[in-house]
């Protein structure tokens, strides 16, 4: 499903320059859900951009089923992401003046549609992720954990195949942690999403049905 064929990303020149990726290659089958470890700097935050269209690589490329990102214009990716991608960030990205509801129906608002096509669908998303008495309420009125459920909903709002979630937990207590990976782990399980988590959290690890780790721009096998 998403293919990353010798995937280069090189940062700065000269004495700023910075190699994040070198020459990475991965596969990730639809359904899996796919954790990215590696020590701060090794390049696993930038791999997920590059997966997720929101940056370009230095050198090769990647494809979504078969279609290579590097023939698409930046609004063909924009599109793209819109329709066939859901992210999640570490600092949750809603929207501080708009409710929960609101939140979640961004972008199918973006989309075109209208509030009152997508409100059952929206509510329903809600539900799913545990929020249907938060529904009305605004960031500010939310837990940290609550607004990254909220997230969730929003990254699910369009149906999207595949699901990017970059330091999901980094702002979260490892309870609530807990409780967010596995509600990522359920979209794939229940719903059939593709998944890919970079964490920097150990924990992480216990709902990936493949984990791997990067170091220094690679991907790192210790038995190689």
């Amino acid at each position: 499903m998403i293919e990353v064929k010798e995937v280069t990303k090189i940062y700065g020149e000269g004495a700023k320059r910075v190699v994040a990726l070198k020459n990475l290659s991965l596969s990730i089958e639809r359904g899996e859900t796919v954790v990215i470890m590696g020590p701060s700097g090794s390049g696993k935050s930038t791999l997920l951009h590059i997966m997720g269209s929101l940056v370009r690589p230095t050198g090769g490329d990647v494809f979504l089923d078969g279609r290579p990102f590097s023939t698409c214009s930046n609004n063909e990716l924009t599109i793209m992401r819109r329709r066939t991608m859901g992210f999640v960030f570490q600092f949750f990205n809603l929207m501080p003046n708009l409710t929960a509801e609101e939140n979640v129906a961004l972008p199918l608002l973006l989309d075109g549609k209208g509030m009152g096509e997508v409100k059952k669908g929206i509510e329903k998303l809600l539900y799913m992720v545990g929020l249907s008495h938060r529904i009305g309420h605004k960031p500010e009125e939310l837990s940290g954990g609550e607004m990254q459920r909220v997230a969730i909903a929003r990254a699910l709002s369009s149906d999207p195949p595949v699901i990017l979630a970059d330091e999901p937990t980094g702002n979260l207590d490892t309870k609530v942690g807990a409780e967010i990976f596995g509600l990522l782990k359920m979209t794939s399980d229940t719903l059939g999403k593709t998944v890919v988590i970079v964490s920097h959290d150990p924990m992480a690890t216990k709902y990936g049905t493949r984990n791997i780790v990067l170091k220094d721009g690679v991907i790192f096998n210790p038995a190689s």
